[in-house]
């Protein structure tokens, strides 16, 4: 591994003085790279990465799912729908400018524009400056998840955004999968900067010499991110010490890292949820819920986590794991090929029906081979799969256009709280809340779309259990979607990169706080 010694480091040991830790440079080889430096275009784990690097929120989680506070230095509630967060002082931009509310508040109210977050922001009338360090987040009523939200308020430089470009294109324009001044230009507050960026062959980031945060131990001077689609080029790019960390590593894999000199698995159990969606709206057989009670009977997600999963996943029956609020013991998968040819006989489909299905190949651990499997096992029940698999990059624009019959989608909760799945995959597709975004099953229910929007009022714990416990059963039995596996987490690295500390239940590593010891 390489190490840079910063000018002033040279300057100490030059002048006989110790010097603790050392600059450090990485590679770190990923399945996949950002889509767009624009943090709200879309709402993905690639770009949350890119903006806990380039970017900070208000609030962040600890890896034990608590709040530490970040760009907002503290908060209280002053009313049922008021909330007040206290900015940090002298914080800079990578431009220069310096952070205030008025920041925020601009943020803030682009991302209620935002095809993708403004879901996530329904519940709020809007944010308020109350002076330069000082914003209230109003709710519509009284709300429970208001710090999880602040999780996702990564306040944008205004100034830098606002204006014209040279062509005359408005730099605060949001562009879904297109070219836009933000999605090429960026300017945080995070531990890092981009200095170069080739889509699909690497970003390279560098650290902000004047970040805020002085007490962070992180050493990493240069990060170089290379998107590697394989598994086990990835695996053999680490071992060979062409780069110095990969995520994920594959259950195939993993063993093979646990066994080399100087390098170490680190692993975490996930709460990302695995599914495909039917699209009732292209496909005139998934309109019958028999059918799709035959698809969930016909794909056997314990097999798929035995066999392809190596054991490093959970097969789900519903969409939140356990833990969360509205996790119903009694929604189990339910693999049963006899029941599933029963339900297509009674639906009149017994000689089968043809579908389309779609799956991205480097998103998910082993994406590719479980959209295979289910699709043979579809077979099994007479339905004839065209499977098409695509790259990330590639995957995302067909996707938003629900290109096939069923679509594979996982999700990761917004706010570590079963109703944000619901939010945005089984909820009704509303354009103008942002509700559904992610519904490409056209999915529609209005008991479920009522019971969800009560759960985000509902302030006692036990009756918001309870309605959400309806809600997955509801799901259940209307087999709204296919649920697979919540997929475990697992990254390796050279034993001197001590990711531990960094690596968290949401699949983007905090690498402003990451410490390299020199080999």
């Amino acid at each position: 591994m390489k190490t840079l010694k910063s000018k002033l480091a040279i300057a100490l040991i030059a002048a006989g003085l110790s010097f603790n830790v050392a600059a450090a440079e990485i590679k770190v080889g990923y399945a996949a790279d950002p889509v767009s430096m624009d943090p709200h275009e879309q709402l993905s784990g690639g770009t949350l990465q890119m903006s806990h690097m380039v970017f900070d929120p208000l609030v962040r989680f600890t890896q034990d799912l608590e709040f530490e506070p970040r760009l907002a230095e503290s908060w209280k509630r002053i009313d049922d729908n008021t909330f007040r967060f206290t900015l940090r002082k002298g914080v800079k931009f990578h431009s220069g400018n310096t952070l205030t509310a008025d920041d925020v508040v601009w943020t803030f109210n682009r991302l209620k524009s935002s095809p993708d977050f403004k879901a996530i922001f329904e519940p709020y009338t809007a944010m308020k400056k109350v002076d330069d360090y000082t914003v209230e987040l109003i709710s519509k009523g009284p709300y429970p998840l208001v710090l999880q939200t602040a999780t996702y308020i990564f306040p944008m430089d205004s100034k830098f955004y606002s204006g014209k470009t040279a062509d005359g294109q408005d730099k605060s324009l949001l562009v879904k999968h297109g070219n836009s001044f933000a999605s090429t230009h960026i300017s945080g507050t995070g531990p890092f900067i981009v200095t170069s960026r080739e889509q699909g062959v690497q970003v390279v980031f560098e650290r902000f010499k004047d970040y805020w945060d002085t007490e962070s131990k992180g050493n990493v001077d240069k990060l170089t991110l290379i998107p590697i689609k394989e598994d086990a080029t990835r695996v053999a790019a680490l071992l060979s010490g062409g780069v110095d960390m990969i995520a994920p590593v594959a259950p195939n894999d993993h063993k093979r890292v646990e066994k080399a000199d100087g390098i170490d698995l680190v692993t975490l159990p996930g709460t990302r949820i695995i599914t495909f969606q039917m699209n009732q709206t292209s496909n005139e057989a998934l309109k019958d819920v028999r059918v799709r009670q035959a698809i969930v009977h016909a794909i056997n997600n314990e097999g798929i986590v035995k066999k392809i999963m190596k054991g490093f996943a959970t097969a789900a029956g519903q969409q939140g794991p356990a833990g969360y609020s509205g996790y119903e013991a009694d929604l189990v998968p339910r693999y049963d090929l006899k029941k599933a040819k029963e339900l297509m006989k009674e639906a009149g489909y017994e000689n089968g029906f043809n579908l389309s299905m779609m799956a991205p190949n480097n998103r998910y651990v082993n994406d590719a081979k479980v959209a295979q499997a289910a699709a043979a096992m579809l077979s099994k029940i007479g339905i004839k799969v065209d499977l098409k698999t695509l790259p990330k990059a590639q995957y995302w624009p067909e996707f938003d256009l629900c290109s096939a019959d069923m679509m594979m989608i996982g999700w990761h909760s917004d706010t570590e709280d079963s109703a944000n799945f619901s939010e945005f995959l089984t909820m009704t597709r509303d354009e103008k809340t942002g509700k559904g975004q992610y519904n490409c099953g056209y999915y529609s229910n209005p008991e479920v779309d009522k019971l969800v929007n009560a759960s985000n009022v509902e302030t006692d714990p036990a009756k918001r259990s309870k309605m959400l416990q309806t809600v997955e059963a509801t799901l259940y039995n209307d087999a709204a979607f296919v649920p697979l596996h919540w997929q475990n987490l697992a990254w390796g690295a050279k034993s001197n990169v001590h990711i531990k500390p960094i690596v968290n239940a949401m699949d983007y590593p905090y690498f402003g706080d990451l410490v390299v010891d020199e080999k």
